[in-house]
């Protein structure tokens, strides 16, 4: 993680010095050097490059770390604003889904630039994604920025779950002793953690005073400049074509837990029929069965999300219930998936593709504006029964047909 910034204890150099002393972890604690005898003899592999000198015991350098700044309240990790490879690296992993839980940066007080008493300070998540789009949309810029600690989930996530929420925000701001660093009592927050902030507790709790920055970190030069005022395109949430399609690798990704077991699954149940179970009945059906499914989740990760605007509804689980209508019939009526394929196989296989993509549509709830929680609660309680159904309707169907 990169250096935190939540260290109580203190330790005086001659206490560092002392085997004995548990206060390593301290921010003041530098590591003690020695220089090694010429003539001293050793065995083993040759020595390597030597360490930082920005190294603290107990925490990991990230490469986004320039330097440490000198501030009233003790060090402050200065980061760079350019992401190089391994930035993006991580980007792509989190957008397959690989890794998105240890994805994030320890919170606490980090500098852009070269701030001052007077630079604004900017809140933000610990998910390194949410990091990295905020601090790769400072350049040229001198600010602070006060990282919450959100369990490595996003502002909007967090908001809804509570971690980036009041009393983090205050007991944040606390333990970094930002009141020693900046001059003002002004803190920034994304539009998105409007939810899970009371700014009047806010300003109570820690006498720091809320304002409100735009949806997107892409804005925050345009804000900066106008006087730290939003225009109305800047509260104004979107998903665009290109915003939604984003999201498909990852809900793509993670059926991997679920989509072979499936696979299997249809594939045995293809197999049942007159002779309690064939191999080739499980080979031939098997493999249209499993393109059903496979259609079905095309139709739900792909289909809904490109064609959202114009699918008629609100409820995400009757737009992906349509685009799975149409993919599965086009299945039937275009692909024509064997030449004896009956009534109640075309039915099954209709029903499949409809309940598997209805049901990955509702996925994107969380990620749209269209929606709340509630109105996502609600829907999953009207439509999953709905969905189950169907697919024991479907498997009814298909093993029936094999008779």
């Amino acid at each position: 993680m990169a250096l935190n910034n939540d260290a109580t204890q203190r330790c005086t150099p001659k206490d560092a010095a002392d085997p004995a002393c548990s206060c390593s972890s301290s921010l003041e604690t530098f590591p003690i050097y020695h220089e090694p005898k010429k003539d001293a003899v050793c065995c083993g592999p040759p020595a390597g490059p030597p360490s930082s000198s920005l190294e603290r015991p107990g925490y990991i350098l990230w490469h986004f770390v320039d330097t440490f700044l000198e501030t009233p309240a003790g060090q402050v990790p200065r980061i760079t604003t350019r992401l190089n490879r391994d930035d993006l690296a991580g980007t792509l992993r989190v957008r397959l889904g690989l890794g998105r839980n240890t994805y994030k940066v320890a919170p606490g007080l980090y500098a852009v630039g070269r701030p001052d008493a007077s630079a604004p300070v900017l809140v933000t998540a610990n998910y390194k994604l949410s990091f990295d789009h905020l601090r790769s949309n400072l350049s040229g810029m001198d600010a602070w920025i006060l990282v919450l600690d959100t369990r490595g989930i996003n502002v909007w996530c967090a908001a809804g779950k509570g971690t980036f929420g009041t009393t983090e925000l205050i007991q944040r701001v606390g333990q970094t002793r930002l009141a020693e660093v900046v001059a003002h009592r002004r803190l920034i927050l994304p539009q998105l953690g409007a939810t899970g902030v009371a700014a009047h507790k806010v300003k109570k709790g820690c006498g720091f005073e809320v304002v409100w920055g735009p949806v997107a970190a892409r804005h925050i030069g345009r804000f900066m400049q106008a006087g730290q005022k939003a225009e109305a395109s800047m509260r104004r949430v979107t998903f665009s074509l290109a915003e939604r399609l984003t999201l498909v690798p990852v809900e793509i990704t993670l059926l991997r837990k679920y989509l072979l077991w499936s696979l299997l699954f249809l594939f045995l149940l293809s197999g049942v029929g007159g002779h309690i179970f064939a191999l080739a009945a499980a080979w031939e059906r098997g493999l249209i069965a499993i393109s059903a499914c496979l259609t079905g989740i095309a139709a739900g990760c792909i289909l809904t999300p490109l064609l959202l605007p114009w699918l008629p509804g609100r409820a995400f689980a009757l737009k992906g219930a349509l685009t799975g209508v149409a993919a599965g019939l086009a299945m039937v009526v275009l692909i024509r998936p064997g030449p004896d394929l009956s009534l109640g196989s075309a039915a099954a296989l209709v029903l499949w593709t409809t309940a598997v993509s209805s049901y990955l549509a509702m996925n994107f709830t969380g990620s749209t504006p269209f929606t709340s929680p509630s109105g996502v609660e609600k829907e999953m309680r009207r439509f999953i029964p709905w969905q189950a159904a169907a697919v024991l309707l479907a498997a009814g169907l298909w093993v029936s047909a094999g008779f």
